[in-house]
C-alpha cells in the first residue's frame, strides 16, 4: 500500500465519521427530550444524569475521530 491510498482512507475516515459526530450531535440537540423518554423507560435515570452521559459520550467519540481519524490524515498529508 502506497502513501495516497492510506492517505485516502484516513481522509474518508474523518469525513464518515465527523458526519456521525454532527449527526449524533443533531439529534441529542433537537430530540433530546424524546430519546431520555425512550431510555427512561429501560433504565431509571434522571434528565440531568442523561444529559451528562450524552455529553460525555460525545465528547468521547469527538476526542477519538480527532486522535485516530484526524491526526494520522494530517500527518500523511505533511509527510505527503
Amino acid at each position: 500500500m502506497d502513501i495516497a491510498a492510506i492517505r485516502a482512507f484516513f481522509m474518508w475516515c474523518t469525513i464518515i465519521n465527523g458526519g456521525l459526530l454532527m449527526l449524533s450531535f443533531l439529534v441529542c440537540a433537537c430530540a433530546g427530550d424524546w430519546i431520555h423518554r425512550i431510555h427512561s423507560r429501560w433504565f431509571p435515570i434522571s434528565k440531568e444524569a442523561f444529559n451528562m452521559a450524552i455529553y460525555c459520550g460525545i465528547g468521547l467519540f469527538k476526542m477519538a475521530v480527532f486522535l485516530f481519524n484526524l491526526v494520522p490524515y494530517l500527518a500523511l498529508v505533511i509527510i505527503g
